[in-house]
């Protein structure tokens, strides 16, 4: 059976950092492609960080570029999304899943107030 787990959202001030991890049991995450995807109220989800089996090539949105980072431990089965320089924008449930959205954790929520 496939889980995902996130956690590590919290509520900060813009300009602040918070780091989200996401354990996976059951799958591989090093050897699929995963992805972090957000949804704030009223707007559709969007895939926001992506990276691809080895963890060599990452892929992200515009409006992160530069301030998110994501990455992955093979050996802890973990996929991390580094958040700096944090917007009120930014504000969203966060949720950890695979690239092609079969699996899906239950979502870790960000609050950035300005």
């Amino acid at each position: 059976q496939v889980q995902l787990v996130e956690s590590g959202g919290d509520s900060v001030q813009a300009g602040g950092s918070l780091r989200l991890s996401c354990a996976a049991s059951g799958y591989r995450t090093s050897r699929n492609c995963m992805g972090w995807f957000r949804q704030a109220p009223g707007k559709e989800r969007e895939g926001v960080a992506f990276i691809y089996p080895g963890g060599t090539t990452t892929v992200y949105i515009d409006s992160v570029k530069g301030r998110f980072t994501i990455s992955q431990d093979s050996a802890k089965n973990m996929v991390y999304l580094w958040m700096n320089s944090l917007k009120p924008e930014d504000t969203a449930m966060y949720y950890c899943a695979s690239c092609d959205k079969a699996w899906w954790g239950q979502g870790t929520q960000v609050t950035v107030s300005s």
